[in-house]
């Protein structure tokens, strides 16, 4: 019994140290999330232009980009988070016509059941430690007929990074993503049977490593188990720039390849 509550505690420490992580990044978070952008605008595409009428539950929704882009469309929206900085950020961008915030884990939605025709969840669900958890939820809180659609990373991502990294010291200091076979995985799990996965890869391009870490830093993505609690000195920061050149392309930019899953489901 101790054990289960030791990791309980360990569960919820880490849902408080990401939620600070992106509450301190809310204000700023747009000048860095262009990969984010990229990706919402490809998980919209599966939407259909007109939602006139739709009650939409945007999950992990940030600064409110895709809960702006789904009101646009007509759709009545939901935006939910679990840091609170970030929705005072979104209602900034989007008002309160149309849309209401709640602060919310996805992995236990304060939703009833099926009182939402559309769930969406942007690059949030690589923040749960069981990927059927926050999907058996959605489906819970979505109608008969509705439909989910997410996108997440898989492993893979931020290769570079990781293993430039991985020359310097034995600390972690990228997370590791969920693989393919997971999400399979954790579909199967959550009963979403009837679904559409596709696997694009984005490359970002950078000047320097230092310019992806503020990237990252920037959006609040610096939660990373395992990782130093100390600063990371002088001396490793230059020696990441030298390993990291080994990937730069013919004009010298660095690479920060991202592979992504889309995920949609129908109901």
């Amino acid at each position: 019994m101790s054990e289960v509550l030791a990791n309980l505690a360990d569960y919820q420490t880490n849902k408080a140290a990401i939620s600070e992580s992106f509450g301190r990044a809310a204000k700023h978070y747009d000048q860095h999330a262009e990969l984010q952008r990229l990706v919402a605008d490809r998980l919209l595409a599966l939407l259909p232009a007109d939602l006139t009428g739709y009650r939409i539950l945007d999950l992990g929704c940030g600064t409110g980009y895709c809960s702006l882009a789904l009101m646009e469309r007509g759709a009545n929206v939901v935006c939910a988070d679990l840091s609170s900085e970030m929705l005072t950020v979104a209602k900034q961008r989007c008002g309160t016509k149309r849309v209401t915030y709640q602060v919310a884990d996805a992995e236990a939605l304060p939703f009833e059941d099926k009182c939402f025709d559309v769930v969406i969840s942007s690059l949030a669900l690589q923040w749960c430690s069981d990927l059927a958890v926050p999907l058996t939820e959605m489906k819970r809180v979505t109608k008969l007929g509705g439909s989910l659609h997410f996108s997440t990373l898989l492993d893979g991502s931020l290769l570079e990074l990781k293993r430039s990294w991985g020359k310097i010291d034995a600390y972690q200091h990228v997370n590791d993503f969920t693989s393919l076979n997971q999400v399979k995985i954790a579909l199967a799990q959550s009963e979403c049977i009837h679904h559409q996965l596709d696997l694009p890869k984005i490359v970002m391009w950078y000047e320097t490593a230092f310019g992806l870490m503020k990237d990252l830093k920037g959006i609040g993505a610096t939660h990373v188990e395992g990782r130093s609690k100390g600063f990371t000195s002088r001396r490793a920061l230059k020696a990441l720039e030298l390993e990291y050149k080994q990937y730069a392309n013919q004009n010298g930019l660095l690479p920060a390849s991202y592979q992504i899953c889309l995920g949609s489901v129908a109901l």
